[in-house]
């Protein structure tokens, strides 16, 4: 199994559980943007369609805050055939002016379909970027199941996780059900 870590706005410092796993975990390819501050869906889409059509065999996305949104913009336009599954973790609410930064609002409106493959939302309930209530209504649209970890932020460096082994489990958990 291939997986692909698809990070949010301001990419994955070298603190963030997404670069922590890509530096140590095998199959791991951790996605790169040309510009992670300014952020154009249109852009942002074609480098992860491209990064998806490399992978080799079976794949399974895992998206961190505006990258959820960049999958579910993916999942609505894109065939999906080595893409089978998904890990959703604190996805921003582009749709609230109150969750999200106005240089991600052309990432709006969030899409709203059933995902043609397995996936998980993790979510957080303090995260200033999405209410657990917004994140079990995506989880229902979705056709995601809901993970809710207590109170751990936007599940970033901020949230000092370090490896987040707990989030290991869940991936490892998402894979063995595919």
């Amino acid at each position: 199994m291939n997986y692909l870590l698809v990070p949010g706005l301001g990419g994955s410092g070298p603190d963030h559980w997404q670069a922590r796993w890509a530096a140590s975990l095998e199959n791991m390819t951790l996605l790169q943007q040309d510009d992670w501050d300014t952020p154009f869906l249109e852009d942002w889409l074609r480098t992860l369609a491209g990064a998806i059509e490399q992978q080799m065999g079976p794949t399974i996305l895992v998206a961190h805050s505006l990258a959820v949104s960049l999958v579910l913009h993916w999942a609505a336009r894109h065939q999906h055939h080595r893409v089978v599954g998904a890990m959703l973790v604190a996805p921003a609410d582009v749709d609230s002016s109150g969750h999200t930064p106005d240089v991600a609002r052309n990432f709006a409106p969030m899409p709203l379909i059933t995902l043609p493959f397995s996936s998980i939302l993790i979510a957080s309930e303090n995260d200033a970027f999405v209410s657990l209530e917004r994140a079990s209504f995506f989880a229902d649209q979705w056709g995601s199941d809901l993970i809710n970890i207590g109170r751990k932020g936007h599940i970033n460096a901020d949230s000092k996780l370090g490896s987040w082994e707990d989030g290991q489990k869940f991936l490892k958990q998402l894979t063995i059900s595919i």
